[in-house]
């Protein structure tokens, strides 16, 4: 679809979906399928979760091991690939893991993606994700603070939304930075794997 691509993460990462090249910044190479990177500090900026409440990811997000994405209810396909591969990775975990990882889906269309309408549309995939809104500046704030683009939404003459573009990145947020970066194609037995690796990680540390 035209509105929603791969985009390059920021000239830092270097990284283009569905390209493994390293870039400026890159950590050295793991075997993980997620690219490692320099971490970025994120944006204290505080979004709207879907109890209503205040929810920033440099702050609130405090297990072990945060995966973000950003994308839309409305999103008819590469969206739901990603949220269906997260779902899937987390079944592969066994209880104790599962309970340090959470997912979060910040949306790019807050027009229409009330916490009403987020806290529905995650139900189908996990009752503990975690829905944010807002402000779309803020939302761009945020995602720019973890080297991730999305573009300003422009209302359409027939009512519809023009998103512009969106990274269909997933990003990982490990103490209040972003740390590894996977590309919408990854598997659920790709990501499983990485979030053994990174809890490890985090444990051994």
């Amino acid at each position: 679809m035209r509105f929603l691509v791969s985009t390059v993460l920021l000239v830092l990462v270097g990284v283009v979906s569905g390209c493994g090249a390293a870039g400026t910044g890159q950590a050295p190479a793991s075997a993980m399928t997620g690219q490692e990177h320099t971490p970025y500090q994120l944006s204290d900026t505080a979004l709207t979760d879907t109890d209503g409440e205040p929810y920033s990811l440099a702050t609130d997000a405090d297990k072990p091991l945060t995966l973000v994405f950003y994308g839309y209810t409305q999103c008819p396909d590469e969206c739901p690939l990603v949220m269906s591969s997260l779902t899937a990775a987390l079944t592969r975990l066994d209880d104790a893991e599962r309970q340090k990882v959470d997912v979060v889906f910040v949306t790019t269309d807050p027009a229409r993606d009330t916490t009403e309408v987020l806290e529905k549309y995650l139900e189908r995939y996990d009752d503990d994700f975690i829905g944010l809104t807002g402000d779309l500046k803020d939302i761009v704030t945020l995602a720019e603070s973890m080297r991730l683009y999305v573009g300003e939404a422009d209302r359409l003459p027939s009512g519809g939304y023009d998103l512009g573009v969106h990274d269909t990145h997933v990003s990982a947020v490990i103490g209040g930075e972003a740390r590894v970066v996977w590309s919408m194609n990854t598997s659920p037995k790709q990501f499983a794997d990485d979030i053994h690796h990174l809890l490890e990680e985090e444990t051994a540390a």
